[in-house]
């Protein structure tokens, strides 16, 4: 099956289902007949933007909204234990297992001066286009991943 067709896959699994995690949904795939990796579904789950989102009935795989700023605040406050800078990066630690989304999200605000997220497995690393909006990016950042 091409990837087109197995991320179509994915995205009606997780709009016609409820997934509380990754190896839940390679079950679904499996059970549609589509064999697929671990890791070639976290690439195809970073590809569409799912992210793992706390609701009413626990934890569950789905899309980010077309405003992530106003999703982020809800879920991300409780997955970043601290975000730090220097003169040249800004550094965010997460729960573990949730850098990856973290990073995603920050990514899908597409701001110019952010040149993009390096996640490990909870640390985020973000990289500024340049050293000199450090202090603004950490500001944005800070704004955008809590409650005010």
């Amino acid at each position: 099956m091409g990837k087109q067709n197995r991320q179509r896959k994915i995205k009606e699994l997780l709009q016609n289902n409820e997934v509380g995690n990754q190896h839940e949904l390679l079950q679904l795939l499996l059970n549609a007949g589509i064999d697929i990796a671990q890791a070639t579904l976290s690439r195809d789950c970073s590809e569409l933007g799912v992210i793992r989102s706390r609701t009413t009935k626990g934890y569950r795989l789905v899309f980010p909204e077309d405003t992530p700023g106003q999703m982020i605040k809800g879920l991300v406050e409780m997955e970043i234990q601290t975000i730090d800078a220097n003169e040249t990066t800004i550094v965010i630690k997460t729960l573990p297992g949730r850098a990856h989304g973290v990073g995603s999200f920050i990514d899908h605000f597409k701001h110019p001066k952010i040149l993009g997220t390096l996640a490990g497995d909870d640390t985020v690393l973000v990289v500024p286009a340049s050293v000199n909006d450090i202090r603004s990016i950490l500001e944005y950042i800070q704004s955008n991943l809590f409650k005010t």
